[in-house]
Parts: C-alpha cells; structure tokens; sequence
C-alpha cells in the first residue's frame, strides 16, 4: 500500500460545522465561535460520519458536494428543533447520486426514526415534504445501549442520556483511537455519573454539553443541559485525552466564551471550546 493510501485509510478526524444550542446567532458579538446549531463530521478513513444536524449541517452539504463525498451515516442524539432545523437545507438530499443513513435512539413521542423527519416537514409548519428529496436515503432505530458494527473497522458504542424527551450519546471505536458525542444531557451536583464516566472511559476526544456555568446551574437545573465545570470533572475521573465544549447558549457572548476558554486552560487540561470551524485530528 502507498503511503497517501495509507493515510486515508487511517484519517479520523472530527470537525464542528455547529456548536450552538437552543438557537442561531448572527450579530457582532457572536463572531469568533459560531453561528450555526449543533453539527459534527468525523472522518473515518473513507468514510463520513455526521452527528446532528442543527444550522451548521447546511454549510457541511456544501463542503460534501465540494469534495465528491456521496454517502454519510447521519446520527441524531435526539429531535429537539436545534439539532435537526438544517435537515430540509442540506443540499445532498436533493441530489439523485447521494445516498445516507439516518439512525436515531429511542426518543418520547416517536416510533421510528423516519418519524423524526416527517414531522419536521410537514404542514403547516414546513410547505414540503421529503418526499421531495431525491436522494437514497434509509432509516435505522437504535435500542438504548447498543453497539453497531459499520463496517470498515468502525464501532458505534451508544448510551441513553438525561434529557427531557430522551437523547443518545454516542461513541466511535476506530482503529485504536475514540470519539465520544455527549450532548445534550445534564447531571447531579456532586454526583458522579460513573455510568458516563465509563462510556468515556479513555477516549481521545468527548465533545461535551457545556450549556452553563456550576454558578448558573441552579436555575436552569431542569432544563436538561450541563457545565463546564461538569465537563472538567468528567475529563479527569474518565482519563479522557481531551475534551471539546459546545452547546453554547445564545447569550453567551464571544467575550464571555473567551473567559470560559481562560477558565479551562487554566483548571483543565486538554479541554477547549468547540467553534465553528474547528478541525481536531485524533
């Protein structure tokens, strides 16, 4: 085998397209980090997997069309607006040689994970339906804490997560190294989720629900979202390599995300703040 043949057979990398929660942003003080909802690629080998499909979906069609890329595995860790309002958007569905899998756990209100789509696209609340799209496109359910075998060297670890109306996290085995997706899920104060704790057991990388502060906690405890400082104590009862936070919130400013990334260059080592854009190769 060649060396650049080797080199793509081997790629694992994870890009942030999105890291926004709840809603958009699109003023001058929400520059630096991003814009988009929540949207991850990681780059197995020759193979593209995508986590949510928030805002930030629509510009990854662009770069997948770019760069001839016809297939990916799409995996929702749930259905809330935030994390599925690119769907209808993405690019790649309307064109007839792309082909994709969906995959969703199990979710309140939902049977199976095409469920997901019709009812975000379907009136009166959107004027078309998928149907429209020309795409090859399959739907798989997932049982809650079941590992899929993909293919090509590629595990999905999967966990149920605390959050209202249920949500999945999951994690990718692949060749050696890990990547765990943890959002959006919340936890008790001063009690370690040592079920969490294992999932993430050693992986090279989570990116995790860094919604709020330990200090804004108390008044959002319901609202079933995290911490920065949740995310730091996960990283080191873990012994997880590095950690990427996302899920910011709309009043999180530049500014005040920039005092975060202070916070954790200081207290945590090997976390930082996911923004759109960000490329970590692992």
């Amino acid at each position: 085998m060649s060396e650049p043949d080797k080199v793509h057979t081997d790629m694992f990398t994870v890009t942030f397209w999105g890291s926004r929660g709840t809603r958009m942003v699109s003023d001058k003080n929400h520059i630096v980090y991003g814009k988009d909802t929540i949207c991850v690629e990681v780059q197995c080998g020759s193979r593209t997997l995508v986590f949510d499909a928030g805002s930030g979906i629509i510009s990854l069609g662009e770069s997948l069309i770019k760069r001839n890329i016809d297939s990916i595995d799409l995996f929702l860790s749930h259905s809330h607006y935030d994390h599925v309002e690119g769907i209808p958007f993405f690019q790649p569905f309307y064109n007839t040689d792309f082909s994709s899998t969906f995959w969703s756990g199990r979710l309140n209100g939902i049977t199976h994970s095409r469920d997901i789509v019709d009812g975000l696209m379907k009136e009166p609340y959107f004027p078309i339906k998928q149907e429209k799209f020309l795409s090859k496109i399959r739907y798989k359910d997932i049982s809650d804490f079941e590992t899929l075998q993909l293919g090509d060297e590629i595990e999905i670890e999967t966990k149920p997560l605390n959050h209202p109306g249920k949500a999945t996290g999951y994690r990718v085995n692949f060749k050696g190294r890990s990547f765990a997706f943890i959002t959006d899920t919340t936890h008790v104060p001063n009690k370690p989720d040592e079920a969490l704790i294992e999932f993430i057991r050693d992986v090279d990388l989570f990116a995790y629900d860094c919604s709020y502060t330990d200090k804004e906690f108390p008044k959002f405890a319901t609202y079933g979202h995290s911490t920065w400082e949740e995310a730091i104590r996960l990283k080191n009862s873990s012994r997880a390599k590095a950690m990427a936070g996302l899920h910011h919130m709309p009043f999180r400013t530049d500014k005040a995300l920039d005092k975060i990334a202070e916070m954790l260059k200081t207290n945590g080592k090997g976390c930082r703040i996911a923004r759109d854009g960000l490329k970590i190769q692992l």
